[in-house]
């Protein structure tokens, strides 16, 4: 008998974005509560208003690489005022420098960042996410249902905690 698939949220995340740092919260909640049943898979959705929002995405794909996705995303959204307020070249390197700061090889993400190796994967997610009728951020995709939580994520985490319930609950009868 196989392993079950396990469980799996898409989170659609955009890390310029005021809300999604809100959001890690549920998700963190959402994690602890499923545990290994419950994959999140973050998914990128830089908006327009965020001129940085792009240039975040390829460096958390950088990040991915070097095995510290979603560390690196938190701390970047702890300073989410801090790379809205940067100009010019000071974005780069602020996105460097929390790199540099969780362990990162700071050297390589600079180079990913000049060389662009991860547009093409933040642009798959963007027109994926447009595809699929993502407005904002953050939204979520779990079992085939779209949950915006660009203007309002009141009762969101307890949506979702209740469409993960049901589809454990599918798996396991």
């Amino acid at each position: 008998m196989s392993a079950p698939v396990p469980l799996r949220l898409d989170f659609w995340c955009e890390l310029q974005c005021p809300d999604c740092r809100a959001a890690l919260a549920d998700v963190a909640v959402l994690r602890d509560r499923f545990g290994p049943e419950l994959v999140v898979e973050l998914r990128h959705f830089p908006l327009e208003k965020h001129k940085h929002a792009h240039l975040a995405a390829q460096a958390a794909e950088e990040a991915r690489a070097q095995g510290q996705l979603w560390a690196y995303v938190e701390a970047v959204l702890v300073r989410v005022a801090e790379l809205a307020a940067a100009k010019g070249a000071a974005a780069e390197k602020l996105l460097v420098d929390i790199a540099r700061g969780l362990g990162l090889d700071a050297d390589e993400m600079e180079l990913a960042l000049i060389d662009g190796r991860h547009i093409l994967q933040v642009d798959a997610d963007e027109a994926e996410g447009a595809a699929i009728g993502v407005k904002g951020t953050p939204t979520y995709e779990v079992a085939g249902k779209l949950l915006d939580g660009s203007k309002d994520q009141t009762g969101l985490r307890e949506q979702i905690e209740a469409i993960l319930t049901d589809r454990a609950a599918d798996r396991h009868t």
